[in-house]
């Protein structure tokens, strides 16, 4: 019968070492921030250059005249501004 104890016994020791485990790790991990979620709004806009769609989050954007416009590259939002230049 005593070893049966015995083995409860460490069996209780062990669970407890465990929940100090769990205990101790979430601890640690409520000192950290939570990652940022980059939501979508789910809007989409046009591309004036490609005529290409893409989420608003996503593009670049420019104002020219009192209008925005977006874009999916460096390059369409290039040869946008280069069109409106006078010559």
């Amino acid at each position: 019968m005593t070893g049966f104890l015995r083995i409860v016994a460490y069996a209780v020791f062990a669970y407890l070492i465990y929940l100090l485990y769990r205990f101790f790790k979430t601890v640690s991990q409520g000192s950290k921030r939570p990652p940022k979620i980059k939501t979508q709004s789910g809007i989409m806009v046009k591309d004036e250059t490609c005529n290409t769609y893409l989420p608003k989050e996503d593009a670049l954007r420019v104002s020219y005249q009192g209008r925005d416009y977006f874009f999916c590259s460096e390059e369409c939002k290039q040869k946008f501004l280069d069109s409106k230049k006078p010559h």
